[in-house]
């Protein structure tokens, strides 16, 4: 993604990513000093960057998504319209994600902040909004829920991973990473696809694909509910490199 340095600067993490670098420093020690210094009641929105709020715009996607998935459920005369919007909301989430990361550079502001932001913002819209779509069209089982839970752990886990490893990271001339380790958390993006494919043919709820095994068992669940764990463990794979483009 054309990010920021982020977790998600990785995540494409965004699209495309831009990590922290020498000429980017003043910034960031500005920001870090009204962060710390100014105690003023808009202290923390003078500190913020163009880019940071790009950034509150793909976290505030993921967040409309959430609260589309739960109208859903609590209405259910209007609910494919409901899931609809939730899944629309995820592809403008990555609009957002990439465009931060351009502006960042365009305006030559790298934010420590943003970094935080970038890794939040797309743990809520790649990760949780995904996971309560899924959960929405009728993947509600107690196993189920476990196996999304499984998924959302793993990009946090990825994020996390990635905010710690990103300054050790091989680079290229540019200072930029070279390589994505593990799937990107917005490649949760072909899931979202997929549900929207089950939700056009009206494949939820008790028509979801390949149906349930061990029926009215404690252990029942949907066996499509293993894309969102095979999915998340290719997230954490350390042996996965995608280079970037």
């Amino acid at each position: 993604m054309s990010r920021r340095p982020s977790a998600a600067s990785a995540a494409i993490n965004g699209p495309t990513s831009r990590e922290l670098s020498p000429q980017n420093q003043p910034a960031i020690d500005k920001q870090k000093t009204l962060l710390s210094a100014d105690v003023g009641h808009f202290s923390l929105v003078r500190a913020m960057h163009l880019a940071d709020l790009i950034t509150l715009l793909n976290g505030f996607c993921g967040v409309m998504s959430i609260f589309s998935s739960l109208h859903s459920c609590l209405e259910p005369a209007k609910r494919e319209d409901h899931l609809w919007w939730a899944l629309v909301f995820l592809p403008f989430g990555f609009f957002f994600d990439a465009l931060d990361g351009k502006v960042a550079r365009w305006r030559k502001k790298s934010s420590l902040m943003g970094q935080e932001l970038d890794s939040l913002a797309d743990l809520i819209s790649f990760g949780v909004a995904p996971a309560m779509v899924a959960f929405s069209l009728g993947l509600r089982t107690s196993a189920d829920t476990l196996g999304l839970a499984f998924f959302v752990l793993c990009g946090l886990t990825r994020l996390a991973r990635f905010n710690v490893t990103v300054a050790v990271l091989p680079k290229d001339a540019t200072g930029k990473s070279k390589f994505f380790e593990g799937t990107p958390i917005p490649t949760s993006l072909g899931l979202d696809a997929l549900m929207a494919y089950w939700l056009q043919q009206g494949w939820i709820l008790e028509s979801i694909p390949f149906g349930t095994v061990f029926t009215g068992t404690s252990l029942e669940f949907h066996p499509i509910v293993l894309l969102f764990v095979v999915h998340g463990c290719m997230m954490t794979s350390k042996t996965i490199r995608i280079p970037k483009p």
